[in-house]
């Protein structure tokens, strides 16, 4: 897999339009920009796919069939994820905004807009709230992900990772110290497949572990019984 590749697996946006053929349009130019995208049509199913807490930005029609998007924007902050919300509408008064900002997004886009100022919303908004974007690596204790080489190490020690290796490492770092499901687990890495079982998320951890961990290494991934795994938080 090439540095371009990863690229991809970097910003992953989620779109809730219920109009889909803009909502491909969308998709178009953000795939193109080598961003990784899911859509929902409706409320309902915009949310379940948001709280997943696997998104960098969400791009939310206010008018939404099921649940509207401010609706989504209130309960993303409820739960505390740390998604960038985008709130598309064709409201452009000012007490509209005011109800949208108020609701928890964090910006604003009246229909009909100009891709490339789509665009340039997307960037700022993943700059702002995903600090690794601007790095070029993921670090955590002596564990290293250079996201420009698409390589791996601990310490000296390179790691050989498979492309799901490096999805499932990529996505406990990004959330060190905090436990995650084998579901959110299994929706990041493997990307909402529909036929892949939630024993994949154990299999596919023994098998990182026993790349990560030499002998006499501490392990860094806590099994959380009955739950997931965390990435053990760095000690002070």
């Amino acid at each position: 897999m090439t540095a371009e590749t990863i690229e991809e697996q970097i910003v992953r946006i989620l779109i809730v339009e219920d109009d889909k053929r803009l909502a491909r349009l969308i998709e178009r130019v953000l795939r193109e920009e080598r961003y990784t995208v899911d859509i929902a049509h409706d409320g309902e199913s915009g949310l379940d796919l948001l709280l997943q807490g696997a998104y960098d930005v969400a791009v939310i029609d206010w008018m939404l069939p099921g649940r509207d998007g401010p609706s989504l924007c209130r309960a993303a902050r409820a739960a505390r994820l740390p998604t960038a919300l985008l709130l598309l509408t064709a409201r452009g008064q000012i007490e509209d905004k005011v109800l949208g900002f108020e609701s928890g997004a964090d910006d604003y886009l009246v229909k009909p807009f100009a891709f490339e100022e789509l665009l340039a919303r997307v960037r700022a908004l993943s700059r702002r709230f995903n600090p690794n974007l601007g790095n070029d690596e993921l670090r955590h204790g002596d564990i290293v992900l250079d996201l420009r080489s698409y390589t791996a190490r601990r310490g000296e020690r390179r790691l050989d990772l498979t492309p799901t290796e490096w999805r499932l490492l990529e996505y406990l770092l990004r959330n060190a110290g905090q436990t995650l499901t084998r579901q959110q687990i299994l929706d990041y890495v493997w990307s909402f497949e529909h036929d892949v079982q939630p024993q994949m998320v154990d299999v596919y951890v023994s098998y990182l572990r026993r790349k990560l961990n030499a002998p006499g290494e501490a392990d860094p991934i806590v099994t959380v019984r009955g739950i997931g795994y965390r990435l053990e938080a760095e000690r002070a």
